[in-house]
């Protein structure tokens, strides 16, 4: 598109027929004017260099039209553009006379002092042909322009619009020809019109420029004020010495609203709509650096694992949208509150160092969170755990602040739920002291360092050993015997738990095996069972496959089932131990009566035993608490038809009163600790065999 045309040829409303008459009209006034100065009656324009060539502009014949036999030129003048290229000639002659028609025309020569003006009138239909062909390429340039979809529009260098198409009035909703001849700023937003000045200014200055070419995002504005973001991309050209500025244009909303939503979609969790992991690292990041303290808080949810198990996603995913609508309710509007994974959210307060505020926002949280949540019918009681780490400037790492974060919310766990703790370095260090130890387990059983030591059980009434606990115990290398309390915890959230699991039911079965080959009484043995083995859905193929192994029946095998795993009961984890009971192989529940779902579990767990913990029977002869709670758990036992043990017993007196209050078997110190597989049957032999009523077939 030319910026510097004719003004006939701006007007999109020119026809091209007009156009072409006007352009022909024009060229036969030159040859008028050419042939009276040079005083011959004819004159033409004999356009093209071959044997056929195009006239035009003919004057002076009579019946309008110029034959060949008519046109005798008397002296020509070559037509060269600007470029040294022939276009054809200028053709001036007399009148030929009329003669027979096989004679040749009777022309008169051109007097050659008038031959230089010719000349001269050979240049102006130069020029005529060059405005012509400019006429041309703009109508087609025009034509272009006004069918794109993209906008077009040229300015001069002072920022003058010369030129729209349609697609840019659209754009800009403008009536046709009404931003022609306005400043270019009627585009430009007003807060953008100072800098938008001075870069045009900057652009005309230094053309040509590096902007050319480039394709550049900016705001613009319609006509109505409102904005939008365009993509356009800038060209300039000469003509005639003029300079004309270009810019070829379109509407990139849909863009960046798409880019907007891709954006918030890698920044914001998708469930719940608040920031993401990556946001929050973000966030926490730039405080830091620009030197401020920043204090972040990482909490999850105390048993969702289980309403997400037991209701179902939809339920658990409804709790976790409304924890992420009431979180951002405890603190202010200007901090970060962000879902990390699962049931694990976090909060970002910063600038802020300061422990003070960090334990009074927790303790806000966890008031709010006392109250109740109304889901899909069901009300939850929602509890949470909180970690808390502070940080201060660029020297703090973000992600090792998180993971600070995180191991003070371990600590919370550890520590009953419920609450908040801050970091200290100290648990950095019992950290590394676990993974440690976790991988030393991962050796330990392969190098057989894990052994099983048996606690005995007896008969009140005979004195003898009915019964044994078969308790793990770890033979360390270089810190010697280990107790379950050492390690215990560590094994439980590791990921052999379910093949240490394994290895003690299939053990148990094998000394149970060796102490009858050696000619003692058969004796029950009791395993106490990790979580991770009832999850995993193999416990019931795995006592079985050990007791067809070592050809025990199932009643040698007696399982223990703790709070711990009757809280996680659903029907697949009882399923197993279902199957179990029903093959003969006993369930007792341990520590009875020290939590709130064993009164339930009695009614849903197959039971065979229950197990008096050893707190109420520490102060049986002195709490008369103690004494009564005793006595109800063994008449809820003879009210279900369940056998009672107590454990902890470590006096004659204690054992007395158990026994008269109808309890029969008992475990503790009075008896023995737990003891290697050889010392076990050497008490056995010592106490005798048990009674024929007593022993386990």
């Amino acid at each position: 598109m030319l910026l510097n045309t004719p003004s006939d040829a701006r007007r999109p409303d020119v026809d091209p027929v007009s156009r072409e008459a006007a352009s022909e009209a024009g060229l036969a006034r030159i040859t008028a004017l050419a042939a009276g100065c040079l005083g011959m009656p004819t004159a033409w324009v004999a356009l093209g260099t071959g044997r056929t060539r195009t006239i035009r502009g003919a004057f002076g014949f009579e019946d309008g039209t110029a034959g060949a036999a008519a046109m005798r030129p008397c002296a020509t003048a070559a037509l060269v553009d600007a470029g040294g290229r022939r276009l054809g000639d200028l053709c001036v002659g007399a009148r030929a006379r009329k003669s027979r028609p096989q004679q040749s025309p009777i022309v008169a020569p051109l007097d050659p002092a008038l031959a230089g003006r010719l000349d001269a009138f050979a240049g102006l239909v130069v020029d005529h042909l060059a405005r012509e062909d400019r006429a041309a390429t703009d109508g087609i340039a025009r034509g272009l322009a006004g069918a794109a979809a993209y906008a077009f529009l040229a300015v001069d260098t002072a920022g003058t619009i010369t030129f729209v198409n349609r697609a840019t009035e659209i754009l800009f909703d403008y009536a046709p020809g009404t931003m022609v001849g306005q400043d270019v700023e009627i585009i430009i937003p007003p807060s953008f019109r100072k800098m938008h000045g001075e870069r045009f200014a900057g652009f005309v200055a230094r053309a040509p420029s590096r902007l050319v070419g480039r394709t550049i995002e900016l705001t613009a504005q319609r006509r109505d004020g409102t904005t939008l973001p365009i993509e356009f991309c800038l060209s300039t050209w000469t003509e005639d010495g003029r300079v004309g500025i270009g810019a070829m244009m379109r509407d990139i909303s849909e863009w960046r609203a798409r880019d907007d939503q891709l954006l918030r979609m890698a920044h914001h969790d998708g469930l719940t709509g608040l920031a993401n992991r990556a946001r929050f690292a973000e966030r926490l990041a730039t405080v830091l650096a620009q030197g401020h303290s920043a204090t972040v808080m990482l909490l999850d949810l105390d048993g969702f694992k289980e309403v997400n198990d037991s209701l179902g996603h939809a339920t658990g995913d409804a709790l976790l949208q409304s924890v992420a609508v009431r979180l951002p309710l405890c603190v202010g509007a200007d901090v970060t509150v962000a879902r990390m994974g699962g049931d694990e959210f976090a909060i970002l307060l910063g600038p802020c160092g300061d422990p003070r505020v960090a334990a009074v926002t927790a303790t806000r949280i966890l008031d709010v969170f006392q109250a109740t949540f109304q889901i899909s019918g069901h009300t939850f009681h929602v509890g949470l755990s909180l970690g808390v780490a502070i940080g201060h400037g660029p020297e703090t790492d973000p992600e090792a602040l998180i993971a600070d974060a995180d191991l003070a919310l371990y600590q919370a766990k550890r520590d009953g739920r419920r609450c908040f703790r801050l970091f200290e370095p100290a648990m950095r260090a019992a950290v590394i002291a676990r993974r440690t130890l976790h991988d030393e387990l991962s050796h330990a059983l392969a190098a057989g360092e894990l052994v099983l030591h048996y606690q005995p059980q007896v008969a009140f009434d005979t004195g003898r050993v009915v019964g044994a606990e078969a308790l793990l115990r770890w033979q360390h290398p270089r810190r010697g015997l280990l107790l379950p309390a050492v390690f215990l915890s560590a094994l439980e959230a590791h990921p052999m738990a379910t093949g240490i699991g394994r290895w003690i039911i299939d053990e148990a079965c094998r000394q149970a095996a060796q102490w009858r080959a050696a000619g003692l009484p058969p004796l029950r043995v009791a395993i106490n069972l990790f979580a991770a083995q009832l999850l995993a859905g193999t416990l019931a193929e795995d006592v079985k496959r050990s007791l067809a192994t070592y050809r025990l029946p199932p009643s040698t095998l007696e399982l223990e089932v703790t709070e711990r795993i009757a809280l996680r009961a659903d029907d697949a984890v009882l399923e197993p131990i279902r199957a179990l009971h029903a093959h003969g192989v006993a369930v007792a529940f341990d520590d009875f009566g020290t939590g709130y779902a064993s009164l339930s579990s009695l009614k849903r767990f197959p039971l065979t035993r229950l197990k008096i913990d050893r707190s109420f029977v520490r102060d049986v002869l002195t709490d008369r608490h103690d004494a009564e709670i005793i006595r109800a758990i063994l008449g809820m036992a003879q009210s279900f038809g369940l056998e009672v043990i107590a454990e902890g017993i470590e006096g004659p007196d204690q054992e007395a009163i158990l026994r008269a209050m109808g309890c029969h078997e008992g475990q503790g110190y009075l008896y023995g600790k737990a003891m290697a597989p050889q010392d076990l049957a050497t008490l056995i032999r010592e106490r005798g065999a048990a009674r024929p009523n007593t022993a386990v077939a």
